[in-house]
């Protein structure tokens, strides 16, 4: 194993404190592991918590900033963080308008993410909860009961946190995030295996021209292995599985999400088979994001995610944002 880390049982310790280091807007909280907006809550204003395992990075921590979430709260690599540091999380960002979880459909989150918001509760904490399961690949995997929760992630932090900062109440932050939920699909394919630093070797074993068609984030299995095939066919493949759930026949926000280990150049031939595949069925692609948003650590491979939009939901998402990941409009 090759890996730019110091130790394998500081991986995330160490991430943390890089983070702290490059982003004078946040505060990282190293004995919780927690990541907020430098500042404090807004008073009046929703707080938005998410979180999950390490090693999918931008996701959580640098989606935290104006226009999206108020905290992040990162556990061990593909390890849910426990309840007490979502607690904390959902304390700091609480501006008296009450909290919302943003959760990924994965059984760890899901009940850690549960019983945070419980304890919150007993604080006189309001908390709302939206589960974002768009993975069409496969209905239950090792991690989950129903569709993992993977790139629509970052369509429902966005949009949700663009209707928080303009002083939506708890319910109405809520009800966008689960539209933007209801209205995502992804799906994913890995061309190599991503290896956690304590494993010390890959999860899983692809021939020299094998594929895992329908990958989850942390190296679940699929729907199947293939052989590799150009990139405009497996682009198709993705989206065919996709087209099955999702109509693309609109107005879409597309995201061409790398695994952590794909070129940008690649993910670009990619984009362009998407693009032709969403016009031949009278799809317009709206809006767009290419690029590692959502990762498994070295994992070569990429998915991709489509949201059918609504006039306010791009209005939403072409509303500022200030994050260490996605940013503009300011």
């Amino acid at each position: 194993m090759k890996k730019l880390i110091n130790s394998v049982d500081n991986v995330v310790a160490d991430a943390l404190a890089g983070i702290a280091a490059a982003h004078p807007a946040l505060r990282v909280d190293l004995e919780n592991r927690v990541i907020t907006r430098a500042g404090g809550p807004r008073a009046g204003k929703v707080g938005l918590v998410s979180g999950g395992g390490s090693g999918h990075e931008p996701l959580h921590g640098g989606y935290v900033g104006y226009g999206m979430l108020d905290a992040a709260v990162p556990g061990e690599v593909f390890t849910s963080p426990a309840p007490d540091p979502i607690l904390a999380a959902t304390t700091a960002v609480n501006g008296g308008a009450g909290v919302l979880h943003i959760v990924k459909n994965y059984t760890g989150d899901i009940l850690n993410f549960q019983m945070a918001a419980e304890l919150a509760a007993d604080e006189g904490i309001e908390v709302a909860s939206v589960v974002v399961n768009d993975d069409v690949a496969v209905q239950d995997s090792l991690y989950t009961a129903g569709r993992r929760g993977v790139g629509a992630t970052v369509f429902v932090e966005k949009i949700a946190g663009a209707r928080a900062e303009e002083g939506a109440d708890l319910a109405a932050v809520a009800a966008v995030a689960a539209e933007v939920n209801e209205r995502s699909r992804s799906f994913g394919i890995a061309l190599t295996s991503c290896t956690v630093p304590a494993a010390g070797k890959p999860t899983f074993t692809l021939a020299e021209s094998e594929i895992e068609l329908g990958i989850g984030i942390h190296g679940e299995p699929g729907r199947s292995r293939g052989p590799l095939r150009p990139a405009s066919e497996l682009a198709a493949v993705a989206l065919d599985a996709i087209a099955a759930d999702l109509p693309l026949d609109g107005d879409l926000l597309v995201m061409v999400n790398g695994m952590g280990g794909t070129p940008l150049l690649e993910l670009y031939i990619l984009y362009q088979a998407v693009a032709e595949y969403v016009a031949a069925r009278g799809g317009r692609i709206a809006r767009n994001l290419v690029g590692n948003y959502i990762t498994s650590l070295d994992m070569q491979g990429f998915s991709v995610t489509a949201c059918a939009l609504t006039p306010e939901l791009t209005r939403l998402w072409d509303a500022p944002v200030d994050t260490p990941a996605l940013r503009w409009g300011r």
